[in-house]
């Protein structure tokens, strides 16, 4: 019986292991990684998308369950014409390279501040951070205050929440032994299910017109970036705990757009709290969810223009 039942088990692991090889081959064709640049930096290559050929630099660090292509259509365009944007997949995202410790916040930072002193060497540049991407930001500032100009956040994840707000999904995907296994059954279930949950980043705002494609979010449901997706979100309250009392360190001009209905986070426990150890200038969208660079995306670019031209900081 325990034979048979083995049998079983390995006979759906090979099959989900297939399944799941067929969709990263497809995911991977419809979202080629030779639109980006790969940099080797600090030993493991980063996937850089870019836009533009002239002007201050801009880096974009996009959230969790996304990737570079978040920005390519949305925000880029808008800029492309005066500044260098540099759109960066984060640590086992998009095409950038994944690696043992790739989970801690100045981890991350440490890459996305070496796209910059590769591609722009001696600037300063404006740093957008997208909620998860938020944080990343901000650590970028902290610990390279030499690379960054100003901070503009969309949503931005800043502080310890206290609680909740973890998927299960997220916790089995995270785990040692278990999580290979399970994200192999990804790729059967999960673009189907996040199509339907997108709605809701969203909300109320209206969800783009093939959202889904033009941001590349299949290549989420690939079993080794659910996988670092999965552990960067398990291990963010930690990460925040410790990085936030650092926050009054802060010496660069910050925007932060927030949504007055965002139900992905509570504006009041990340940007509430940051506007007390720091000055913010608070932009409050309402009847706009966790996706504020899509409606607004001309009022965050004028923000971004203003910050890279800006002589002063306080």
């Amino acid at each position: 019986m325990i034979g048979a039942a083995f049998i079983a088990i390995s006979v759906v692991g090979a099959g989900a292991c297939v399944s799941s090889a067929a969709y990263t081959s497809r995911v991977e064709a419809a979202n080629p990684g030779s639109d980006g640049q790969r940099l080797a930096i600090n030993g493991h290559d980063v996937n850089v998308l870019t836009a533009g050929t002239a002007g201050p630099p801009v880096l974009m660090i996009h959230g969790a369950s996304a990737n570079a292509r978040e920005f390519s259509w949305t925000l880029a365009p808008r800029l492309s014409g005066d500044y260098r944007v540099l759109m960066a997949d984060r640590p086992g995202h998009g095409y950038s390279q994944r690696f043992e410790g790739a989970d801690r916040l100045g981890a991350q930072a440490a890459q996305m501040a070496g796209v910059l002193d590769q591609l722009a060497p001696g600037e300063k540049a404006v740093i957008v951070g997208h909620s998860f991407g938020g944080a990343v930001a901000l650590r970028l500032a902290l610990d390279r205050p030499d690379r960054v100009k100003g901070l503009v956040l969309l949503a931005p994840v800043t502080h310890d929440w206290g609680g909740g707000g973890q998927a299960w999904y997220n916790g089995l995907s995270a785990r040692p032994l278990v999580g290979p296994v399970f994200t192999q059954i990804v790729p059967t279930v999960g673009p189907q299910q996040v199509k339907a949950g997108i709605t809701d980043v969203f909300s109320p705002a209206p969800v783009p017109d093939r959202y889904f494609e033009k941001s590349g979010i299949g290549l989420l449901f690939r079993p080794p970036a659910f996988r670092a997706n999965a552990q960067d979100v398990r291990g963010l309250r930690a990460e925040l705990a410790a990085q936030s009392p650092r926050y009054p360190e802060l010496e660069v001009p910050i925007v932060v757009f927030s949504g007055s209905l965002d139900t992905v986070i509570k504006p009041n426990l990340h940007v509430g709290q940051l506007k007390k150890q720091v000055p913010v200038d608070l932009v409050i969208l309402p009847n706009e969810g966790h996706m504020p660079h899509h409606a607004h995306g001309a009022d965050v670019a004028d923000a971004i223009r203003r910050l890279a031209t800006d002589t002063e900081s306080r």
